[in-house]
Protein backbone atom coordinates (compact mmCIF):
# COMPACT_ATOMS: atom_id res chain seq x y z
CA UNK A 1 0.00 0.00 0.00
CA UNK A 2 1.35 3.46 -0.86
CA UNK A 3 1.25 6.13 1.86
CA UNK A 4 1.85 9.85 1.59
CA UNK A 5 2.80 11.89 4.66
CA UNK A 6 0.63 14.95 5.22
CA UNK A 7 2.61 18.12 5.91
CA UNK A 8 1.38 21.54 6.95
CA UNK A 9 2.86 23.00 3.77
CA UNK A 10 0.84 20.60 1.67
CA UNK A 11 -2.32 21.42 3.58
CA UNK A 12 -1.67 25.11 3.09
CA UNK A 13 -1.05 24.67 -0.62
CA UNK A 14 -4.05 22.38 -1.05
CA UNK A 15 -1.90 19.66 -2.61
CA UNK A 16 -3.07 16.07 -2.81
CA UNK A 17 -2.67 14.06 0.37
CA UNK A 18 -3.29 10.42 1.15
CA UNK A 19 -6.20 11.30 3.41
CA UNK A 20 -7.92 13.18 0.60
CA UNK A 21 -7.19 10.48 -1.95
CA UNK A 22 -8.59 7.66 0.18
CA UNK A 23 -11.57 9.39 1.77
CA UNK A 24 -14.01 7.48 -0.42
CA UNK A 25 -12.47 4.07 0.32
CA UNK A 26 -14.75 2.00 2.61
CA UNK A 27 -13.64 0.56 5.96
CA UNK A 28 -14.56 -2.69 7.68
CA UNK A 29 -16.01 -3.04 11.19
CA UNK A 30 -12.55 -2.57 12.71
CA UNK A 31 -11.97 0.68 10.85
CA UNK A 32 -9.40 -0.91 8.53
CA UNK A 33 -9.29 0.39 4.97
CA UNK A 34 -10.73 -2.08 2.46
CA UNK A 35 -9.88 -1.51 -1.16
CA UNK A 36 -11.22 -3.45 -4.11
CA UNK A 37 -8.80 -4.34 -6.86
CA UNK A 38 -9.20 -1.91 -9.72
CA UNK A 39 -9.42 -3.15 -13.30
CA UNK A 40 -6.94 -2.45 -16.05
CA UNK A 41 -8.40 -0.83 -19.15
CA UNK A 42 -7.48 -0.18 -22.76
CA UNK A 43 -9.12 2.77 -24.50
CA UNK A 44 -8.98 4.04 -28.08
CA UNK A 45 -7.91 7.68 -27.96
CA UNK A 46 -9.12 8.77 -31.39
CA UNK A 47 -7.17 11.15 -33.60
CA UNK A 48 -5.44 14.35 -32.50
CA UNK A 49 -7.55 16.71 -30.35
CA UNK A 50 -10.77 15.29 -31.82
CA UNK A 51 -13.37 16.00 -29.10
CA UNK A 52 -12.30 19.60 -28.51
CA UNK A 53 -11.50 20.92 -31.99
CA UNK A 54 -13.49 20.55 -35.19
CA UNK A 55 -11.57 17.91 -37.13
CA UNK A 56 -13.58 17.79 -40.32
CA UNK A 57 -13.72 14.02 -40.50
CA UNK A 58 -15.85 11.19 -39.25
CA UNK A 59 -19.46 11.12 -38.22
CA UNK A 60 -20.70 13.09 -35.20
CA UNK A 61 -22.60 10.08 -33.88
CA UNK A 62 -19.39 8.03 -33.99
CA UNK A 63 -17.44 10.70 -32.11
CA UNK A 64 -20.21 11.14 -29.56
CA UNK A 65 -20.28 7.39 -28.90
CA UNK A 66 -16.53 7.30 -28.28
CA UNK A 67 -16.74 10.32 -25.98
CA UNK A 68 -19.60 8.71 -24.05
CA UNK A 69 -17.54 5.57 -23.62
CA UNK A 70 -14.55 7.50 -22.29
CA UNK A 71 -16.79 9.35 -19.82
CA UNK A 72 -18.14 5.99 -18.62
CA UNK A 73 -14.73 4.59 -17.65
CA UNK A 74 -14.40 6.26 -14.22
CA UNK A 75 -18.12 5.72 -13.56
CA UNK A 76 -17.68 1.98 -14.05
CA UNK A 77 -15.22 1.64 -11.14
CA UNK A 78 -16.63 0.23 -7.91
CA UNK A 79 -13.96 2.17 -6.02
CA UNK A 80 -12.71 5.49 -7.42
CA UNK A 81 -9.09 5.47 -8.52
CA UNK A 82 -6.70 7.46 -6.35
CA UNK A 83 -4.24 7.74 -9.25
CA UNK A 84 -3.81 6.65 -12.86
CA UNK A 85 -0.83 5.02 -14.55
CA UNK A 86 -1.18 5.57 -18.29
CA UNK A 87 0.74 3.91 -21.13
CA UNK A 88 0.32 5.94 -24.30
CA UNK A 89 1.14 4.87 -27.84
CA UNK A 90 2.88 8.20 -28.34
CA UNK A 91 5.94 7.77 -26.14
CA UNK A 92 8.79 5.34 -26.74
CA UNK A 93 12.10 5.19 -24.89
CA UNK A 94 15.09 2.78 -24.82
CA UNK A 95 13.93 1.60 -21.39
CA UNK A 96 10.54 1.98 -19.65
CA UNK A 97 10.48 5.58 -18.47
CA UNK A 98 8.11 7.31 -16.07
CA UNK A 99 7.13 10.96 -15.86
CA UNK A 100 8.06 12.30 -12.43
CA UNK A 101 7.00 15.94 -12.68
CA UNK A 102 4.63 17.22 -10.00
CA UNK A 103 2.73 19.42 -12.46
CA UNK A 104 3.30 18.06 -15.97
CA UNK A 105 2.49 20.39 -18.89
CA UNK A 106 0.67 19.27 -22.02
CA UNK A 107 2.70 18.08 -24.98
CA UNK A 108 0.88 19.08 -28.17
CA UNK A 109 2.40 16.28 -30.23
CA UNK A 110 0.19 16.78 -33.27
CA UNK A 111 0.32 19.23 -36.14
CA UNK A 112 -1.84 20.89 -38.75
CA UNK A 113 -4.77 21.76 -36.48
CA UNK A 114 -6.39 25.15 -35.71
CA UNK A 115 -4.73 27.39 -33.07
CA UNK A 116 -7.20 26.34 -30.37
CA UNK A 117 -5.77 22.82 -30.53
CA UNK A 118 -2.59 24.22 -28.98
CA UNK A 119 -4.39 26.13 -26.24
CA UNK A 120 -6.11 23.18 -24.56
CA UNK A 121 -5.54 22.79 -20.85
CA UNK A 122 -5.78 19.81 -18.51
CA UNK A 123 -3.82 20.50 -15.30
CA UNK A 124 -3.85 17.03 -13.76
CA UNK A 125 -1.16 16.68 -11.09
CA UNK A 126 1.65 14.19 -11.39
CA UNK A 127 2.50 11.70 -8.66
CA UNK A 128 6.27 11.29 -8.09
CA UNK A 129 5.60 8.68 -5.40
CA UNK A 130 3.61 6.50 -7.79
CA UNK A 131 6.29 7.01 -10.48
CA UNK A 132 8.97 5.75 -8.07
CA UNK A 133 6.77 2.80 -7.08
CA UNK A 134 6.27 1.85 -10.74
CA UNK A 135 10.02 2.04 -11.33
CA UNK A 136 10.71 -0.23 -8.35
CA UNK A 137 8.21 -2.82 -9.55
CA UNK A 138 9.68 -2.83 -13.04
CA UNK A 139 13.23 -3.07 -11.74
CA UNK A 140 12.31 -5.95 -9.45
CA UNK A 141 11.06 -7.71 -12.59
CA UNK A 142 14.43 -7.22 -14.29
CA UNK A 143 13.79 -4.08 -16.35
CA UNK A 144 16.12 -1.13 -16.50
CA UNK A 145 14.11 2.05 -16.03
CA UNK A 146 14.47 5.81 -16.30
CA UNK A 147 12.65 8.91 -15.12
CA UNK A 148 11.77 12.15 -16.91
CA UNK A 149 10.78 15.17 -14.84
CA UNK A 150 10.27 17.55 -17.77
CA UNK A 151 8.05 15.68 -20.21
CA UNK A 152 4.38 16.57 -20.49
CA UNK A 153 1.27 14.49 -21.11
CA UNK A 154 1.03 13.68 -24.81
CA UNK A 155 -2.28 13.62 -26.63
CA UNK A 156 -2.61 9.87 -26.13
CA UNK A 157 -2.98 10.68 -22.45
CA UNK A 158 -4.50 14.13 -22.12
CA UNK A 159 -7.13 13.88 -24.86
CA UNK A 160 -9.02 10.78 -23.63
CA UNK A 161 -8.50 11.69 -19.98
CA UNK A 162 -9.71 15.25 -20.50
CA UNK A 163 -12.96 13.55 -21.58
CA UNK A 164 -12.98 10.94 -18.80
CA UNK A 165 -11.70 13.19 -15.99
CA UNK A 166 -12.59 16.74 -17.08
CA UNK A 167 -11.84 18.19 -13.63
CA UNK A 168 -8.23 16.94 -13.83
CA UNK A 169 -8.50 16.04 -10.14
CA UNK A 170 -6.80 12.62 -10.14
CA UNK A 171 -2.98 12.33 -10.18
CA UNK A 172 -1.59 10.82 -13.38
CA UNK A 173 1.76 9.22 -14.18
CA UNK A 174 2.59 8.39 -17.78
CA UNK A 175 4.80 5.41 -18.61
CA UNK A 176 6.59 4.99 -21.93
CA UNK A 177 6.65 2.05 -24.26
CA UNK A 178 10.01 0.31 -24.68
CA UNK A 179 11.73 0.73 -28.01
CA UNK A 180 11.76 -2.44 -30.07
CA UNK A 181 8.04 -2.85 -29.37
CA UNK A 182 8.39 -6.47 -28.31
CA UNK A 183 4.91 -7.68 -27.26
CA UNK A 184 6.39 -10.22 -24.84
CA UNK A 185 8.34 -7.49 -23.04
CA UNK A 186 5.26 -5.29 -22.75
CA UNK A 187 3.19 -8.14 -21.33
CA UNK A 188 5.98 -8.60 -18.76
CA UNK A 189 5.89 -4.89 -17.95
CA UNK A 190 2.18 -5.19 -17.24
CA UNK A 191 2.68 -8.23 -15.02
CA UNK A 192 5.27 -6.32 -13.01
CA UNK A 193 2.89 -3.40 -12.53
CA UNK A 194 -0.14 -5.52 -11.57
CA UNK A 195 0.24 -4.90 -7.78
CA UNK A 196 -0.72 -1.27 -8.38
CA UNK A 197 -4.26 -2.44 -9.05
CA UNK A 198 -4.52 -3.30 -5.34
CA UNK A 199 -3.16 0.12 -4.36
CA UNK A 200 -5.87 2.34 -5.80
CA UNK A 201 -4.21 2.82 -9.19
CA UNK A 202 -6.12 2.46 -12.44
CA UNK A 203 -3.80 1.16 -15.17
CA UNK A 204 -4.81 2.60 -18.54
CA UNK A 205 -3.51 1.68 -21.98
CA UNK A 206 -4.23 4.32 -24.61
CA UNK A 207 -3.92 3.36 -28.26
CA UNK A 208 -6.06 2.23 -31.18
CA UNK A 209 -7.11 -1.20 -32.35
CA UNK A 210 -6.79 0.01 -35.96
CA UNK A 211 -4.01 2.42 -36.85
CA UNK A 212 -3.08 2.62 -40.50
CA UNK A 213 -3.07 6.33 -41.32
CA UNK A 214 -2.66 5.68 -45.04
CA UNK A 215 -5.73 3.50 -45.15
CA UNK A 216 -8.39 5.36 -43.18
CA UNK A 217 -11.55 5.10 -45.22
CA UNK A 218 -14.29 2.73 -46.36
CA UNK A 219 -11.86 0.52 -48.27
CA UNK A 220 -10.35 -0.66 -44.98
CA UNK A 221 -13.57 -1.72 -43.29
CA UNK A 222 -13.00 -5.46 -43.94
CA UNK A 223 -9.46 -5.17 -42.59
CA UNK A 224 -10.54 -3.37 -39.42
CA UNK A 225 -13.42 -5.79 -38.83
CA UNK A 226 -11.24 -8.87 -39.33
CA UNK A 227 -8.49 -7.75 -36.98
CA UNK A 228 -10.87 -6.35 -34.37
CA UNK A 229 -12.88 -9.56 -34.32
CA UNK A 230 -9.69 -11.52 -33.64
CA UNK A 231 -8.66 -9.06 -30.93
CA UNK A 232 -12.04 -9.18 -29.17
CA UNK A 233 -11.92 -12.98 -29.17
CA UNK A 234 -8.35 -12.96 -27.86
CA UNK A 235 -9.05 -10.52 -25.00
CA UNK A 236 -11.75 -12.80 -23.60
CA UNK A 237 -9.66 -15.98 -23.55
CA UNK A 238 -8.12 -17.54 -20.46
CA UNK A 239 -4.84 -15.73 -19.71
CA UNK A 240 -2.31 -18.26 -20.99
CA UNK A 241 -3.96 -18.51 -24.41
CA UNK A 242 -4.69 -14.77 -24.49
CA UNK A 243 -1.05 -13.90 -23.89
CA UNK A 244 0.14 -16.48 -26.41
CA UNK A 245 -2.06 -14.97 -29.09
CA UNK A 246 -1.07 -11.41 -28.25
CA UNK A 247 2.63 -12.28 -28.45
CA UNK A 248 1.96 -13.80 -31.89
CA UNK A 249 -0.36 -10.98 -32.98
CA UNK A 250 1.38 -10.47 -36.36
CA UNK A 251 -0.20 -13.73 -37.56
CA UNK A 252 -3.73 -12.53 -36.80
CA UNK A 253 -6.07 -11.82 -39.74
CA UNK A 254 -5.09 -8.57 -41.48
CA UNK A 255 -2.64 -7.76 -38.67
CA UNK A 256 -0.09 -5.72 -40.60
CA UNK A 257 -2.79 -4.02 -42.63
CA UNK A 258 -4.39 -2.86 -39.40
CA UNK A 259 -1.05 -1.99 -37.77
CA UNK A 260 1.84 -1.32 -40.18
CA UNK A 261 3.69 -0.32 -36.99
CA UNK A 262 2.46 -1.68 -33.69
CA UNK A 263 2.95 1.22 -31.27
CA UNK A 264 -0.82 1.78 -31.00
CA UNK A 265 -1.40 -1.87 -30.10
CA UNK A 266 1.36 -2.23 -27.47
CA UNK A 267 -0.49 -0.39 -24.66
CA UNK A 268 -2.99 -3.25 -24.80
CA UNK A 269 -0.15 -5.68 -24.14
CA UNK A 270 0.77 -3.84 -20.95
CA UNK A 271 -2.86 -3.84 -19.83
CA UNK A 272 -3.24 -7.57 -20.61
CA UNK A 273 -0.10 -8.29 -18.61
CA UNK A 274 -1.49 -6.34 -15.65
CA UNK A 275 -4.76 -8.29 -15.98
CA UNK A 276 -3.27 -11.40 -14.43
CA UNK A 277 -5.98 -14.06 -14.30
CA UNK A 278 -8.76 -11.62 -15.22
CA UNK A 279 -10.32 -12.17 -18.62
CA UNK A 280 -11.07 -9.18 -20.78
CA UNK A 281 -14.48 -7.88 -21.70
CA UNK A 282 -15.22 -5.61 -24.63
CA UNK A 283 -16.50 -2.38 -23.11
CA UNK A 284 -16.59 -0.38 -26.33
CA UNK A 285 -17.18 -1.48 -29.91
CA UNK A 286 -17.70 1.41 -32.24
CA UNK A 287 -16.43 2.94 -35.43
CA UNK A 288 -14.53 6.00 -36.58
CA UNK A 289 -14.96 6.78 -40.27
CA UNK A 290 -16.69 3.40 -40.44
CA UNK A 291 -13.63 1.52 -39.16
CA UNK A 292 -14.12 -0.79 -36.19
CA UNK A 293 -12.44 0.15 -32.91
CA UNK A 294 -12.75 -1.49 -29.51
CA UNK A 295 -11.97 -0.88 -25.85
CA UNK A 296 -11.41 -3.47 -23.13
CA UNK A 297 -11.58 -3.90 -19.40
CA UNK A 298 -9.85 -6.63 -17.40
CA UNK A 299 -11.23 -7.19 -13.93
Amino acid sequence: MRFHAITLDEMDKGETTMSARTSSVPSNSRGEMVRERLPAVFVPHGGGPWPFVEMGFGDKAERDALAAYLRSVPLSLKTPATALLVVSAHWEEPVPTVMTGEHPPLLYDYYGFPPEAYQLTWPAPGDPELAARAQRLLEEAGFETAANAQRGYDHGTFVPLKVAYPDADVPVVQLSLKQGLDPKEHLAMGRALAPLRDEGVLIVGSGMTFHNLRAFGPQSRPVAEAFDTWLRESAGLEPTERDRRLIDWVHAPAARLAHPREEHLLPLMVVAGAAGSDRGTTTYSGTIMGLRLSGYQFG
